[in-house]
C-alpha cells in the first residue's frame, strides 16, 4: 500500500510517501480501505517532535480517517465487510496511523458513517468534533439557554463548538479575523460575530451579555489564552474550557476566579474512554443527519501531498498566517 511516513522526527519535508507493507486486522481490528484523511495541529507536533512519543519507524502519521471496511478479524461485532466507517486516535499509543490507502483499526475507535455523509466530511470532523463534544458536554456541561464562547469560530474545533453549542439550544459569541469569516460564523450559527482584533471587543461580549449576566462556558481554542480577561467576562459559576497551549503561562486573577464560583477545565480528546468518544460520535451523526452539523473544510489534497498539508497546517498553527478556515483534508 502506499503511505505517507517519516523515518524520524523534523520538518515537513522529513514526510515521505511510498509503498509499505499492507496491515492485516488482529482480534477486535477492523482493515479499512481509506478514502479520506485529514490533518490536526497534533500530527504536526508529533511529527516534529515537539510532542514526545516512542515511535516505532517507519511512522504512519494521521490521527483521522474514514473509508469503507473490506475485512474484518477476529471477535468484530460492530462492523461488517462494505460498512462505511470514520474515526480518529490512529497514531498514538502504538496504534497505526491514519495516512495510508488500508489501516487496521480497533473497532472501539470506529463509527458508522451516514449515508448522506461523504468520506471527506467525515474525516474532516472527526478529531475536532468529538473534541468539540468532549469539551462542551461532558466538561463544559453545557445547558439549553446558557452563553457560549468560542475564539475562532470558522476553525476545525471552533466551527464545530459553535454548530454543536447552537444545536443544544445556546446562544454563541465567536470570534474571526476578517469580514469574510464573520460572515462564516454567522452561517453556522453564531448569535454574535466579533472580529478578535476589535478595540470594543470586551465591550461588545458584555453588551450581549449583560441579561444574561455573562458567559457560561468560554470555549479557549487558542495557545496563549488570555485568563485574566476572560475571568472579567464569566457568569457566576461559568466553565473555562481549556484544551490548547502547553507551553502557556497566563496571569490568573485568583480572586475574581473563586468569589464567583468559576470553574477552569483543562482535557485532551485522547483521555477520553472509547464510550465517551463513541456517545460524541453517535449524536454527531445524529445531527449531521438532521441538518445541524457540517463539517468544515477549508483545503483538499491528494494523500502524496502530505507534506505541503502538514507545512500549511503548521504555517497557521504555529505562525498564525491566517490562510486556513476549516479543516485540511486529503483523498486517497
Amino acid at each position: 500500500m502506499k503511505a505517507a511516513y517519516i523515518e524520524q522526527t523534523g520538518e515537513p519535508n522529513v514526510i515521505q510517501y511510498a509503498d509499505l507493507p499492507d496491515p492485516t486486522p488482529g482480534p477486535g481490528q477492523v482493515l479499512v480501505k481509506v478514502g479520506a484523511v485529514s490533518v490536526n495541529p497534533i500530527d504536526t507536533y508529533i511529527r516534529s517532535g515537539a510532542v514526545k512519543l516512542e515511535l516505532t519507524f517507519p511512522y504512519i502519521i494521521g490521527c483521522d480517517l474514514a473509508g469503507t471496511v473490506t475485512a474484518v478479524g477476529e471477535g468484530v461485532t460492530r462492523f461488517q465487510a462494505g460498512d462505511r466507517v470514520w474515526g480518529s486516535n490512529q497514531s498514538l499509543m502504538g496504534r497505526q496511523g491514519s495516512f495510508a490507502e488500508l489501516a487496521a483499526v480497533d473497532e472501539q475507535w470506529l463509527y458508522p458513517t451516514p449515508d448522506s455523509m461523504t468520506d471527506e466530511q467525515a474525516a474532516a470532523g472527526a478529531l475536532v468534533g468529538i473534541t468539540a463534544h468532549l469539551g462542551l458536554f461532558l466538561h463544559g456541561r453545557l445547558q439549553s439557554g446558557e452563553v457560549v464562547f468560542v475564539n475562532g469560530g470558522t476553525g476545525g474545533v471552533g466551527s464545530a463548538v459553535t454548530q454543536f453549542a447552537k444545536a443544544a439550544g445556546a446562544k454563541v459569541i465567536a470570534t474571526a479575523g476578517s469580514e469574510e469569516k464573520l460572515a462564516h460564523c454567522r452561517e453556522l450559527g453564531a448569535d454574535l460575530a466579533i472580529n478578535y482584533k476589535s478595540e470594543t471587543l470586551d465591550a461588545d461580549i458584555k453588551s450581549f451579555t449583560e441579561s444574561h449576566g455573562g458567559v457560561n462556558v468560554w470555549y479557549e481554542t487558542q495557545r496563549e489564552p488570555t485568563v485574566e480577561r476572560t475571568i472579567g467576562l464569566m457568569q457566576k459559576r461559568g466553565r473555562v474550557i481549556l484544551m490548547a497551549g502547553r507551553d502557556a503561562r497566563p496571569e490568573f486573577p485568583l480572586g475574581q476566579f473563586y468569589t464567583n464560583d468559576l470553574s477552569l477545565i483543562g482535557f485532551a480528546m485522547f483521555n477520553a474512554s472509547p464510550d465517551e468518544q463513541r456517545a460524541c460520535a453517535e449524536q454527531m451523526n445524529d445531527w449531521f443527519t438532521a441538518g445541524k452539523w457540517s463539517p468544515q473544510i477549508g483545503n483538499t489534497l491528494s494523500l502524496e501531498d502530505a507534506a505541503q498539508a502538514h507545512q500549511l497546517q503548521q504555517d497557521n498553527t504555529l505562525e498564525k498566517q491566517g490562510t486556513l478556515s476549516g479543516k485540511i483534508v486529503l483523498t486517497v
